[in-house]
């Protein structure tokens, strides 16, 4: 295996420079205020990158959990892998706390500051003693450390930490919740690391050959987290064609990395995993966006695939000839009616609503909180071809609008839409839950939503009934039913608001 071109090391941001006090900010609060610190501090070359790898909207970033979930969860699932977060004990509370609430069965690290150490420069010091401490060649492959908001703030620079500890590969990561927009992103800010770590070793000389057996055929890495049928069905489907499925990026193990460089061509399920792309494209090898959902979708997919591994027009035809009429079926058999709209953070939701508008279902409006990129522009063509609206980056304020527009009979979204939809007595689905965790590819993914969805529409009745149950009960500053409605007093808020807004003002006089 050979990789086509090197990357250049970044010179490190100097540590002669002041390290701004940053002890008395949050991830809550100040956001502009620790960009600033950041940049002062030497980060500013990895904001940049940032900010061209995963630009924001209009707005400033959508609403979702904290960034460094995504990351953390990348890390905890892979093997001989230790976590280390730096950052405010309640962040590092959380994150914890989130990571086993989703089946995490692993310590997570905890490097804490405060003021001083913070301030001082010891802080890098006690990470640099933990990794240390915790470089096992028998119990690890990698430590991975992550600065979260306030350390990324005060410049703490991981990238002077050891490359290898007694054989332990040491990977820091800034992933700052000012920086990276959504947790998802966040998983290819990690695995974008590990990629350029494990290309550096591939171009040093011979690397470990993966735990399992790697297939004879050529094989196609896939990027991007997926229900665990997807890459088997995956393979399945390239089979025809002479090709066999590779490692799925983000991997479980550090030698799956090696193997997903070993690859005829990369396949960008998840287009927004602009590191990973960066590392694969500079190794020499080729990505193909979109992924083989419903009929139109495969059959491209197949097209692309087939065409960037170099397999002929009739192996091509043979697979799609093979394919597609099992496919055509499963959605004949499974239709879904009704009108839906669809949003999300995961980065699938693209797919979601090709599938759900080859079922059967009037799609009028995706949001995503990813970004757009020319890797989905397959999809969003083909969307928008259909008279769907696309939006990327799409804020929890243009969901609800295009919920209340649209008035579907379905809504399928995050937490708080589903919530809206509900209170509005529209039935609706939590799509991280419930919609991708489900398979989507090839014939097994045509009819896998048609069941949840038809059961939810049908719910309908149920939401009217309870609504005209509860009709009456009061809202707002009247929740509640109650002998004497409470009044709304909007003079008392505009009062304080005032108040509260010459206290700000005087305060930021005295300051200056």
């Amino acid at each position: 295996m050979t990789l086509e071109t090197a990357d250049t090391m970044t010179t490190p941001p100097s540590t002669t420079a002041a390290t701004p006090d940053v002890s008395g900010m949050s991830c809550h609060g100040g956001k502009d205020e620790l960009k600033k610190a950041a940049s002062s501090a030497g980060k500013s070359e990895i904001l940049a990158q940032y900010a061209a790898d995963y630009p924001v909207g209009p707005h400033d970033q959508p609403q979702s959990m904290c960034p460094a979930f995504g990351s953390l969860r990348v890390g905890l699932r892979m093997r001989r892998t230790a976590t280390i977060l730096s950052g405010s004990a309640c962040c590092v509370y959380g994150l914890t706390f989130t990571s086993h609430f989703y089946g995490a069965r692993r310590t997570v690290g905890y490097v804490p500051f405060n003021s001083e150490t913070l301030v001082t420069g010891k802080l890098f010091e006690d990470i640099r003693d933990a990794v240390f401490k915790l470089a096992d060649p028998d119990l690890y492959d990698t430590i991975v450390i992550t600065n979260l908001c306030v350390p990324t703030a005060s410049g703490v620079p991981l990238q002077l930490l050891p490359k290898e500890i007694n054989g332990v590969r040491i990977i820091g990561i800034d992933v700052p919740g000012f920086g990276v927009p959504t947790h998802a992103e966040a998983k290819d800010v990690l695995a974008g690391a590990m990629l350029k770590y494990a290309a550096n070793e591939i171009r040093q000389g011979p690397v470990a050959a993966p735990r399992t057996a790697k297939s004879n055929l050529p094989t196609v890495t896939l990027l991007g987290e997926m229900f665990p049928a997807d890459p088997v069905v995956i393979g399945r489907l390239l089979e025809p064609m002479g090709l066999a499925a590779g490692p799925v990026v983000p991997t479980r193990e550090w030698r799956e990395l090696f193997s997903a460089f070993d690859c005829a061509a990369v396949a960008a399920i998840h287009p927004f995993y602009t590191a990973s792309i960066r590392e694969f494209e500079n190794a020499g090898r080729k990505v193909v966006g979109s992924a083989p959902v419903g009929y139109d979708g495969t059959a491209d997919w197949l097209a692309a695939i087939g065409d960037a591994c170099g397999v002929s027009a009739d192996k091509i035809a043979n697979a799609q000839n093979m394919i597609l009429p099992a496919i055509k079926g499963a959605l004949a058999a499974k239709p879904i009616k009704g009108r839906l709209t669809v949003s999300g953070y995961e980065g699938s939701e693209l797919l979601v609503a090709r599938l759900l508008i080859e079922s059967g279902a009037e799609v009028h409006y995706v949001g995503s909180a990813c970004p757009r990129t020319k890797w989905s522009d397959a999809d969003r063509e083909w969307l928008e071809a259909r008279g769907v609206e696309v939006k990327f980056r799409a804020s929890l304020e243009q969901d609800l609008a295009a919920m209340e527009f649209y008035k579907p009979d379905l809504a399928v979204g995050t937490t708080p839409v589903v919530q809206k939809a509900k209170q509005m007595a529209i039935p609706a689905l939590y799509f991280t839950n419930l919609i991708s965790a489900r398979p989507l590819m090839g014939p097994a993914g045509a009819g896998s939503l048609a069941q949840v969805i038809n059961a939810a529409i049908a719910n309908k009745d149920r939401f009217d009934a309870m609504k005209d149950f509860f009709e009456g009960v009061g809202t707002g500053h009247a929740t509640g039913i109650w002998e004497e409605t409470p009044k709304d007093r909007p003079e008392f808020r505009a009062k304080y608001q005032g108040m509260l807004a010459a206290r700000a003002k005087a305060e930021e006089s005295t300051a200056t």
